[in-house]
């Protein structure tokens, strides 16, 4: 739960040196206006930040001061522990990754030549230069020898971005800045080049700011979220489930919006205290068995498993034998089971696969491992506990959930 007292900037508990530090940071133009006011900030090394907050609040201006496209006007800003505002502003900015709407590519250039862009700034040599370039568009879904010798307006909206991202990352920068990276295209392609930089992240654990007016991208991308008002105030810097599930004042109540609870859907996983056991029978049991295991449990249905333990489908016996013998194998009638999730995949994830596929609960695999199923009351459970433990601060499993059976007053 967010400390009260603590500074809008502070985050309690955290021991990670700050790969990015604003102390006080404010920008006054000459004409009095306040884009950013006493903003501190602390962004920890490998950890992804999002800002968010409504047009005009200072969110950009706040990510252009890190790379001094703007100069503050007061306060100091360090990266890495050096202070930028005494470093030369053109050297400061090879050494940062920065990727813009729509890519931001030379159209003059090719692919590869985009991707070497700061390399060939920094002298590398030619050869390692794109070497380095073809590496990147391969990690970002490329193939080089596709793409690297198309021009820009040769690709579409998402592969352009896609490019500019394998171009911010090609010096190796430890500090990625973002500004609304992914609001230029379309929301399909918009949540694929999500994933894909989620995953980037998780490999290469980049110390990110990405600036966003998305209340939902800033809760599905960032590690931790920081709501910005008019004036460049911070009203709140927590983790999402925190922004979502304790906001600190109305301001961000409002901005979050009345369905902040579907939203934590989003960033509450799956976890093994999450899931039900179900009757479990193999492929190769007999019908005669399984149905003696499922008139035991009171149960109509049951996961099948195969020899080696992994998932193949339900077996449901409310329609009796069907015709077939009751000596035959549960494989005659097992049925293929397509509503399943990882163990860690958010409560949205499985949520939407309930209701893609009209299932009343999801196989929960951990690899190829069956471990349960999640009901509809175990994910209302999960998201409640989650709740439960932001607001008191202790472990979701902890949380004592009220009931009908122990409301007060029982």
């Amino acid at each position: 739960m967010t400390n009260p007292d603590a500074a809008p900037g502070a985050h309690p508990g955290r021991e990670t040196p700050a790969m990015i530090r604003l102390e006080h940071v404010g920008k006054r133009y000459p004409d009095g206006t306040h884009a950013v006011d006493d903003l501190s900030l602390d962004v920890a090394a490998g950890e992804l930040v999002t800002l968010v907050g409504p047009s005009g609040c200072g969110k950009t201006t706040t990510m252009k001061m890190v790379n001094r496209l703007i100069e503050p006007t007061s306060g100091r800003i360090h990266i890495n522990g050096r202070d930028i505002t005494r470093t030369d502003p053109v050297k400061l900015r090879r050494t940062i990754g920065y990727v813009i709407q729509s890519g931001g590519l030379l159209p003059h250039r090719t692919v590869l030549d985009n991707t070497t862009t700061v390399p060939t700034l920094l002298r590398w040599d030619r050869g390692k230069a794109r070497a380095r370039a073809r590496d990147l568009l391969d990690l970002v879904g490329l193939d080089p020898d596709t793409y690297g010798k198309r021009y820009p307006h040769q690709l579409s909206g998402g592969q352009r971005q896609r490019v500019g991202v394998a171009r911010a990352l090609a010096a190796d920068p430890p500090v990625l800045l973002m500004d609304e990276p992914f609001g230029a295209v379309d929301p399909v392609v918009r949540d694929r080049l999500q994933t894909e930089f989620l995953r980037l992240q998780a490999e290469l654990r980049k110390t990110v700011l990405l600036v966003t007016h998305d209340i939902d991208e800033a809760v599905r991308m960032g590690d931790r979220i920081a709501v910005f008002a008019q004036g460049g105030h911070i009203e709140q810097y927590d983790t999402p489930l925190a922004v979502l599930g304790t906001p600190a004042n109305d301001y961000v109540a409002d901005f979050v919006g009345a369905d902040r609870g579907l939203k934590r859907l989003a960033v509450t996983p799956v976890t093994p205290d999450d899931v039900e056991q179900p009757p479990v029978v193999r492929l190769d049991d007999r019908l005669a068995d399984a149905r003696a295991r499922l008139r035991a449990a009171d149960a109509r249905w049951a996961v099948v498993l195969d020899e080696a333990g992994a998932l193949h489908g339900w077996y449901d016996d409310r329609n009796g034998t069907g015709g077939i013998r009751l000596d035959g194998r549960v494989r005659d009638r097992a049925r293929r089971m397509d509503a399943w999730v990882p163990v860690g995949s958010s409560l949205k994830a499985a949520f939407g696969q309930m209701l893609q596929y009209d299932a009343g609960w999801v196989a929960v695999l951990d690899g190829d491992r069956f471990l349960g199923v999640l009901t509809p009351a175990r994910l209302h459970e999960a998201l409640r506990r989650s709740v439960g433990a932001e607001e008191t601060g202790i472990a979701p499993e902890d949380v004592v959930l009220e009931t009908v059976d122990n409301a007060p007053g029982r």
